[in-house]
Formats: C-alpha cells, sequence, structure tokens
C-alpha cells in the first residue's frame, strides 16, 4: 500500500488504543482468573473439624480456601492514640499535603497532593471461631482487599499572611494544608480471610499468601461482597478493554476510508487523463502552427495561466474558461477554475485550427 496516508497523531492513536486494550485484556484476564478461583474456593467453619479436615488433606494444607472469624491479638493490641476506646491489630498512619497548583494550560488552579509521612504498626493476631478455635493471620499487609476502617481524619489548615499569598501567586503553588487519617483492624472485627490454610507440626492453623501465586483477600465485608466487588472489577477491565479497541479500531477504518478515497481520486484522475487524450487523437489537428515570430506570438498569448510554458489545452466546464494546460489542471489542489473558481465538472481538448 505505497504512500498509506497515516499521520502522526492517527498513529500514535492507534498505537496507544492498541497497547491500552492489551493492558486492560491483561488485567481482565487476571481478574477473571482470581474470581473463577474464588467462585471455587471452598468455605470452612473456623471449628474444631477445621483441623481434622486438614489432617486428611495431603500436605496438611489447602491451597485456597475461605474462613471467617472474630479478630483477636497474640498479645497486647494497639491503642489508637486519637479514640483511646479504640483497639486494633493494624494501625496506619498517613500524613498527606494538598497543595493547589496552577495550570497554565486550563488557566486553573488544580488540586495534587503527596504523601508527606506514612507509619504502619502491626502485631500478630488470629481469626477465632464459635468453640474458640483460632486460625492465625500471617503476612496480613501482603493481602488485597478492605480490611482496615477510618478512626481519625482531621484537616489541618494553613493560615496565610500577605506575604505568603504574593509569594504563591508568583510560585504557582497554594499550601491548604495537611490532612491526617488514621486507620485501624479493630479488635472483634469480623475478617473474611481467602488463602493458603495449613496446619502447622505443632497443631495451630495458619492463614498466609498462596504459594502458587493466587491473589491473598482480607476484608471486613462478608465474601459475598468481597465477590460482588471483584466481579465489578472484571466487568471494568473488560469494558476498558472493549472501548479501547473500537477506538484503536476507529481510528484503523478513518486511516483506510482516507486511503480509499485517495485511491478513488487517482483512479478517477486517471480515467480523465485517457479520457482527454483520446478526444485529442479522435480529432486530428488541421494544421500545426507554423515555427516563427507569429507562431512564438501565439504561443506567448496562448500560455497556461499557471505554468506560463505551456499552451492552454482544454476547455473546462462548466464555466467554459479555457485558461490552462492539462497537465496543470491535474496539479490543481481543488477542482476548481483557476479563473472564476467555479466547481470544475468536466474538461474537454481545445483545437487550435
Amino acid at each position: 500500500m505505497d504512500g498509506f496516508p497515516v499521520k502522526i497523531t492517527e498513529a500514535v492513536c492507534l498505537g496507544a488504543s492498541l497497547a491500552l486494550s492489551g493492558i486492560c485484556f491483561y488485567l481482565y484476564r487476571k481478574s477473571r482468573k482470581t474470581l473463577d478461583k474464588l467462585d471455587d474456593a471452598p468455605h470452612f467453619t473456623i471449628d474444631g473439624k477445621l483441623k481434622d479436615i486438614l489432617k486428611v488433606t495431603p500436605g496438611a494444607c489447602l491451597q485456597y480456601a475461605v474462613i471467617e472469624g472474630a479478630v483477636q491479638p497474640v498479645g497486647e493490641p494497639l491503642t489508637s492514640p486519637f479514640q483511646k476506646e479504640f483497639v486494633g491489630v493494624l494501625q496506619k498512619f498517613m500524613l498527606k499535603e494538598h497543595r493547589l497548583v496552577w495550570n497554565s494550560l486550563s488557566h486553573t488552579w488544580t488540586d495534587s497532593e503527596r504523601v508527606v509521612h506514612q507509619r504502619v504498626n502491626a502485631v500478630p493476631f488470629v481469626l477465632v471461631g464459635s468453640n474458640e478455635t483460632a486460625v492465625r493471620v500471617l503476612c496480613p499487609l501482603q493481602a488485597s482487599g478492605l480490611y482496615m476502617e477510618t478512626t481519625h481524619e482531621k484537616f489541618h489548615q494553613v493560615n496565610y499572611g500577605l506575604g505568603d499569598i504574593i509569594g504563591q501567586y508568583l510560585s504557582g503553588e497554594k499550601l491548604k494544608g495537611q490532612l491526617e487519617t488514621e486507620e485501624m483492624l479493630k479488635v472483634g472485627s469480623t475478617l473474611t480471610g481467602v488463602g493458603e490454610l495449613i496446619l502447622d507440626m505443632d497443631g495451630t492453623l495458619h492463614l498466609r499468601p498462596p504459594s502458587n501465586g493466587s491473589e491473598y483477600f482480607l476484608s471486613i465485608t462478608d465474601f459475598d461482597t468481597l465477590l460482588g466487588e471483584q466481579e465489578n472489577k472484571t466487568v471494568v477491565w473488560k469494558v476498558l478493554g472493549v472501548v479501547s479497541a473500537l477506538a484503536g479500531a476507529a481510528v484503523l477504518l478513518w486511516v483506510c476510508r482516507r486511503y480509499y478515497y485517495k485511491l478513488k481520486l487517482r483512479r478517477e484522475r486517471e480515467q480523465a487523463r485517457r479520457e482527454f487524450e483520446r478526444l485529442q487523437a479522435e480529432t486530428p489537428r488541421v494544421r500545426a502552427p507554423v515555427a516563427g515570430q507569429d507562431g512564438a506570438e501565439e504561443c506567448i498569448e496562448n500560455a497556461c495561466v499557471i505554468c506560463l510554458t505551456q499552451p492552454r489545452n482544454c476547455i473546462v466546464l462548466d464555466c467554459g474558461h479555457v485558461c490552462c494546460c492539462y497537465s496543470c489542471y491535474q496539479a490543481l489542489p481543488q477542482p476548481r477554475c483557476p479563473i472564476c473558481r467555479q466547481h470544475i465538472t468536466r474538461v474537454v481538448p481545445l483545437y487550435h485550427v
């Protein structure tokens, strides 16, 4: 396809849409695989029968299982410094700085934030069932899902002086303030865990990240809510992948459409040129102009208004002007008469007798 008309912006859009659709398809397949594993994962109640099940399981290990129990610390729990009545096993402090940054393109102030400080505290904890059977949760910070809730949130606003305001407008940045938050996994919360369930040599039960690469989940919601969130995530990646693929297909169709019309115009011009040459060949000239001074003056008088070197040998219709040679007519960017700018529907040869 010689001369395939792909512009830089179209090539960038096409490449970006293909790359985005590939990434979305990969994430969709990954989410779909996780969702299928969640659907097939067996559910177990934390009680005395759980150890008996693992004893008869090869390797005393279930690679992917769902359990649910109440959170209890192994030792002393963590206490919130902001709300003394809140105790937990996981605690996350975060301090975010919020700024307004001037956008010169849109001429507006946009919100920007960055994490100034972050700290995570953790103590060992277990999930307790109905008859005090406990499953110890390992590596909780590696888990996905919503397993902590916000227990404290406060925004510290900054007060400005006149000099600060002037400096902000000169620098293009305004400091709004700092947001202080605390999240905790509270003692007594009902926690749903999805991971590898093992029975240790000392008879203790452990829940840990799956060794086969499956996703590890901890959530303070029930399993059905967790499954619904994963389904929504899968649908989102699927829709984004389809939309990006359709956008790439639309760009490709647009380019192909323009290339088709370019070839069509080229064929029409070639057919018009052949028709022009055929008409010239069918009607013989009575006599050729005599070389000499009179002939030179005649050629100058009948010179093409565009190139000024070739004689005028065609009539443009519908206006009927005789103003150019056929080569210059084919080189016109738009099929319009150079004299009156009227649209040209047909060109016929001109004969000098």
